[in-house]
């Protein structure tokens, strides 16, 4: 006779984390999302797969997904194919006219491409868009300054065609959001003069969330979250608190576009941000669904 008991008790388990969920159904019922996902994540089949699964469950929960995506590691690999460098200035990279071209071309093909199909393998419907599609995005170049560190003296600094969000037109994606579509959006924008520019995804997932009002933003990267000066995961932030380790120097380095893209979204009205690491299985879902949650919430 099989011994039926051992799956019993997986389906039970199953049933028993169905019901718990439910309150969190409840909560997300309707509400945009907006994901950012980037780093190695992406270049990881499984890891691909089970996101674009957890993206197609949401969808089914009526939770209602953005998707934009970075693509650092795959940029880094093209460009050292074609012998041209990689720069980076406070963790956004240099981009010369030749540059961006290649960024233009790994984020808006190669990579929006698997990201689109990856989802409907798992039986969603997604639709990959540019952000210089239907004027999604208009940015213009983003100078920044930095200070000399012997004279304390700042200075503009021209890192190329990296653009800072101006406006996002949130038309195209509120149309495919009523429908059964997951947008999946390049962070790439256009220009004044139609010039195209490199957005980092972090910046371009936060101006997104703040136009379309998003319940949440959540930014998959490849740690677990905001680490104090003893490398402890923070699970929760205030705004005073984040500036704070800004002005301390804990948070540096990547790590301090994708918290000032948290503060920026949340003074746009997003409900609250989520700095997480998209290696972990199922992220999106532990942070949405459960008690538990995952990586750095980060709220006013």
């Amino acid at each position: 006779m099989i011994d039926t008991r051992p799956a019993r008790r997986d389906w039970i388990a199953t049933a028993r984390t169905l019901s718990e969920a439910l309150p969190f159904l409840q909560r997300y019922d309707g509400q945009t999302v907006v994901i950012k996902f980037g780093g190695h994540a992406m270049g990881d089949p499984e890891l691909m797969d089970r996101f674009a699964r957890d993206v197609v469950l949401m969808k089914q929960c009526n939770v209602q997904p953005v998707i934009v995506h970075g693509g650092g590691p795959q940029i880094n690999k093209m460009l050292e194919k074609l012998s041209l460098g990689a720069e980076f200035v406070e963790g956004l990279r240099v981009t010369d006219e030749p540059t961006v071209k290649v960024v233009e071309m790994v984020l808006s093909g190669a990579i929006n491409g698997e990201i689109v199909s990856a989802i409907n393998r798992a039986g969603g419907k997604a639709v990959g868009l540019s952000g210089k599609d239907a004027d999604l995005i208009i940015a213009e170049k983003w100078l920044r300054t930095v200070k000399d560190p012997d004279s304390q003296i700042e200075r503009a600094l021209d890192i190329g065609f990296v653009g800072k969000p101006t406006k996002v037109n949130p038309a195209i994606l509120e149309n495919f959001l009523a429908t059964d579509f997951v947008p999946v959006v390049a962070p790439v924008g256009a220009g004044a003069a139609r010039e195209t520019f490199n957005i980092n995804a972090d910046t371009a997932a936060g101006a997104i969330a703040g136009a379309l009002a998003a319940k949440r933003l959540l930014l998959l990267t490849d740690v677990a979250g905001v680490k104090n000066a003893d490398g402890e995961v923070l699970t929760d932030l205030t705004r005073a608190d984040a500036e704070q380790l800004i002005a301390d120097g804990v948070i540096s380095g990547g790590m301090i576009p994708k918290t000032q893209t948290a503060l920026d979204a949340i003074s746009e009205g997003v409900g609250a941000a989520v700095i997480l690491d998209g290696r972990q299985p199922h992220a999106v879902l532990l942070e949405l669904f459960t008690d538990h949650g995952a990586g750095t919430l980060i709220k006013a």
